[in-house]
């Protein structure tokens, strides 16, 4: 029986390689696709397209120099020095940046804190002559930072030991305040009663801060009843004994925790 001859194979690519150009074509139109439904972000390009530029100058030239020639021009030949040309001068660069950025946002930062004082500053001096008009001297403090001026009155001259009720003798007191507010609060007022550290036994409040939030609230109230200060503007607080500003082991370190602090906070303040 004569021997079969065996058939040669058709010249051209292997079977699989059309398949895989297939696969990949459509991959192609994929992510074609893809992009063609997607939004791009101009501003954000702009930004990516302006570093590349800076960086590398393919936009502008062409081609960097890096080294001694061009890295399109000259291919391959550069390729070595790319690692040491991004960490010298690329990440220095990106570094000065930064450094910029922080340096700019702390002078912005140093200025406004200035501004603020200044102008804290400046109502203090007009709310202390106030003071000082009124002989109120001796039973406010008045105090200021950046945010805001603070007034603080006794607990002994407002209030009974144990009591939120405001002392008959006192009330003159709160109309010169009231008048105070009305002529240079501008923004937010806030009103916070403080104790000593001294439990409280027995009576109508349960504990040190029960008593002094049921005090601020004492003074919130008579504001509104005796002036025409937005309400929305004027917060209360009790902060109990746990903000004193006097050693309570002493019978004149408690009296002087035992106060009510007004807060004025001014147009420039943060807080609002």
């Amino acid at each position: 029986m004569a021997k079969r001859k065996e058939e040669t194979p058709a010249p051209g690519s292997p079977a699989w390689m059309a398949t895989f150009g297939d696969l990949m074509n459509l991959l192609l139109c994929f992510f074609v696709l893809l992009f063609s439904m997607s939004t791009i972000d101009a501003e954000k390009l702009q930004k990516v397209a302006e570093s590349f530029s800076q960086t590398f100058s393919i936009f502008n030239g062409g081609a960097t120099a890096i080294g001694d020639g061009m890295l399109i021009s000259n291919g391959v030949s550069q390729l070595n020095e790319l690692d040491e040309y991004i960490n010298s001068t690329g990440k220095t660069a990106d570094g000065e940046q930064d450094t910029q950025e922080v340096s700019d946002y702390t002078e912005m930062a140093e200025k406004l804190e200035e501004a603020q004082l200044a102008e804290s500053e400046q109502l203090a001096e007009k709310i202390e002559e106030s003071v000082n008009e009124n002989n109120l001297e001796d039973v406010i403090d008045v105090e200021f930072t950046s945010q805001y001026v603070q007034l603080t009155l006794k607990g002994a001259l407002l209030y009974d030991s144990g009591k939120a009720s405001i002392r008959e003798d006192a009330l003159p007191v709160l109309d010169k305040v009231a008048v105070m507010l009305e002529r240079y609060a501008n923004g937010v007022i806030e009103i916070e009663g403080h104790t000593d550290n001294v439990p409280i036994s027995g009576g109508k409040y349960a504990d040190n801060s029960e008593l002094s939030c049921a005090r601020a609230l004492s003074v919130f109230n008579y504001f509104l009843e005796t002036t025409n200060l937005e309400p929305s503007m004027i917060k209360y607080a009790g902060r109990g004994e746990y903000v004193p500003v006097a050693d309570n082991s002493t019978e004149e370190g408690r009296a002087k925790n035992r106060r009510v602090e007004i807060r004025i906070y001014h147009d420039l303040s943060t807080y609002q």
